[in-house]
């Protein structure tokens, strides 16, 4: 790793530490990276996950699932973090296992009140899995309008079931 890139890395570091995690999901996604990433990654930390892993793992569900349109990245990273703070880690953790569908439930739910859907094509009103699909959010621009409102939305959403679990 080169000098200039380890020291980029600690500034960057050091900025988003300083932020709130709502903070941190909209400035991750204004830097670049997907609904997904900037989701996971803004709350990696607070449960052991590296930075690093958390844009790795996050990484194919931008766009719905890789561009396919499916289940918004916000929401599916958002559900990453609700795993992360209530998922089970063995088979005997019913209970664990029931809490974490219950808050995958209610945020889906909280999240197609507020939006209309989970379902980005839908989301977005164009599919992104067809060139004149991307052409046109690109067009209008939905990256840099709809999806930070997406994040934004998706990870207050996420703060208050986490704040009441």
């Amino acid at each position: 790793m080169s000098h200039d890139f380890k020291k980029f890395r600690m500034s960057w570091r050091l900025k988003l530490d300083n932020m709130t995690p709502n903070e941190k999901a909209t400035q991750l996604f204004a830097e670049g990276y997907n609904c997904s990433q900037s989701l996971l990654a803004s709350r990696a930390g607070q449960f052991g996950l590296s930075a690093e892993n958390a844009l790795k793992v996050s990484a194919a569900f931008g766009g719905g699932l890789g561009r396919q349109g499916e289940v918004c990245g916000a929401v599916s990273g958002a559900l990453m973090v609700i795993g992360l703070a209530h998922g089970q880690t063995t088979p005997q953790q019913k209970e664990a296992k029931e809490h974490t569908y219950q808050l995958t439930r209610r945020f889906i739910a909280e999240f197609t009140n507020r939006k209309g859907s989970i379902q980005c094509r839908d989301l977005l009103g164009c599919r992104l899995d067809t060139p004149e699909g991307l052409q046109q959010a690109q067009e209008q621009s939905l990256f840099k309008t709809v999806c930070p409102q997406l994040v934004a939305e998706a990870s207050q959403i996420l703060d208050e079931i986490l704040n009441e679990n």
